[in-house]
């Protein structure tokens, strides 16, 4: 095991004291499920929104961007504008008034007010599969990055796997949303902390600083955004992963139906307690995301800039590209806290991914099958434990999924949300959609993702396209085959009757 200096070990626990102490501090003035899945409709927008982008923020993005800086070039940076251009503007417009005027503490509460109960609970199981499989995949990517960045052996890898699981559990059961949103402002600071310290250091040693940076960067290609080809038709276009095409999937298909049918960011525009502070949260965490990802690319081109710079090193052999971000710190400034930094760094953006996904999930659980804010408090502590527990076994279990962690959430991705979203957009916008359309366009998209899967070798970015189109599709003409829905059932659901387009 890589040893860590003093220093270093009294920055990682300092850094989990502050956790602990905010969340026993969280836990004061909490009486029932809304203060503890909702933060009582009263938190700070601001910390909301900061607590939005950790969320979002996970522990592969903190590792995987300096990788792609570094290996490849700044073209994924468009799937990360593509957070304010796109999917942000679409927040604003439809799903945080739908949330927030409704005051829905679970999101799938809505599909019972426009589909009844069967459907709600339809939903509610594809989040809690999409969330299950999402924070085991991501606890299992942090425990793989810490076991070859320190040397870890595999007593080592599986204590830090359950420890990071267990502890992430253990605040979150104690504080709530609330304790889920201040941990995370900590942890988004943290993140941007240690990137910046990160990205100095680099500049400072590379020859011209900050002009040899942009020289030599410009000079091997590593701030291309846009690989625009002959043919835009092409089928290569489609399944390369820099493509404007991919772009698109990635921005539609993976990020837009997490950002708007998924429970944890849900649980962030509703929290606020009114449309105008959920679209700030919305508009902040954009901004930040828009931010904080180019600086971790840019940290990427600073790495490609050290080490192959005339008199350089030359790029390091590496088991994995992205471990590039820790062995620059541990090998260039061992002994100054910096390592320990950026081991908080993988912490934070770990356990704001699982935090606030055990929360999800626990709320859903409370809301839609367990009798809502009227199931006593100490009943969703516990609840939240086995959830906590059910996230280790799943990281766990893992490597017999396979061992690309990409892969397999947007597997997890498009095969849950992508359905989920395609329900939500029947239940806005088709005033004929009923239950048993919903249910035979769900079923008939997951038969066309599966046909495809098998059939061709689409690249998992675009398994969205194939549940969210189908459902739609044979949502719409099969709900004409059934009684119209009742009028009460459309009192409130349909986007025009909220009063949004006002």
């Amino acid at each position: 095991m890589t040893q860590l200096s003093p220093i270093d070990w009294i920055v990682c626990l300092a850094y989990l004291g502050v956790i602990v102490g905010l969340a026993l501090g969280s836990m004061r003035g909490q009486r029932d499920n809304e203060d503890y899945f909702v933060g009582g409709r009263r938190m700070n927008w601001f910390a909301v929104g900061i607590s939005m982008f950790a969320t979002s923020f996970s522990s592969i993005s903190f590792l995987g961007l300096p990788q792609r800086g570094a290996f490849q070039d700044f073209s994924f940076y468009l799937v990360i504008l593509g957070i304010p251009v796109l999917i942000t503007p679409l927040l604003w417009l439809f799903f945080v008034p739908l949330y927030a005027r409704l005051r829905v503490s679970s999101g799938y509460q809505y599909l019972r007010m426009r589909f009844g109960p069967v459907v709600q609970r339809v939903g509610s199981l594809l989040y809690c599969g999409y969330a299950l499989g999402w924070m085991g995949a991501m606890l299992y990517a942090i425990a793989l990055t810490l076991q070859g960045v320190m040397h870890l052996s595999p007593t080592q890898y599986f204590g830090t796997l359950v420890g990071l699981g267990a502890f992430a559990t253990a605040y979150t059961a104690v504080g709530g949303l609330r304790a889920v949103v201040w941990t995370d402002v900590l942890q988004a600071v943290t993140l941007g902390g240690a990137v910046i310290a990160v990205l100095l250091l680099c500049v400072g040693r590379i020859d011209g600083g900050w002009s040899g940076l942009w020289q030599l960067g410009i000079e091997h290609g590593r701030f291309r955004m846009f690989h625009l080809e002959s043919n835009p038709l092409a089928i290569e276009n489609f399944t390369a992963p820099n493509s404007i095409h991919s772009t698109l999937a990635f921005v539609f298909f993976m990020y837009l139906p997490g950002y708007a049918v998924a429970q944890n960011m849900i649980q962030r525009y509703v929290c606020a307690g009114s449309v105008e502070r959920g679209r700030g949260v919305v508009v902040l965490s954009a901004a930040v995301n828009a931010g904080l990802g180019f600086v971790f690319l840019l940290v990427g081109v600073a790495l490609f800039a050290f080490y192959v710079q005339p008199g350089g090193l030359g790029m390091p052999g590496l088991k994995s590209e992205d471990q590039i971000l820790p062995h620059f710190v541990a090998t260039q400034a061992a002994g100054v806290g910096l390592l320990g930094l950026i081991l908080a760094g993988l912490f934070a953006a770990a356990m704001s991914t699982i935090d606030s996904g055990i929360n999800g999930v626990a709320s859903v659980v409370v809301y839609d099958w367990l009798g809502g804010r009227e199931l006593p408090l100490g009943a969703s502590r516990l609840l939240t434990v086995v959830l906590g527990a059910l996230v280790i076994v799943a990281a766990l279990l893992a490597p017999l999924i396979g061992n690309n962690v990409i892969d397999i959430i947007c597997t997890i991705a498009g095969t849950m949300l992508g359905g989920l979203m395609a329900v939500f957009l029947l239940g806005m916008f088709a005033r004929r959609a009923n239950a048993p359309g919903v249910l035979i366009g769900l079923a008939a998209g997951a038969a066309c993702l599966l046909a495809v899967v098998v059939a061709t070798g689409v690249p998992a970015w675009w398994y969205g396209a194939f549940t969210i189109f189908p459902t739609l599709l044979v949502g719409a003409s099969a709900s004409y085959l059934f009684a119209p829905p009742p009028d009460d059932a459309l009192e409130v659901t349909l986007w025009r009757r909220l009063g949004i387009e006002d």
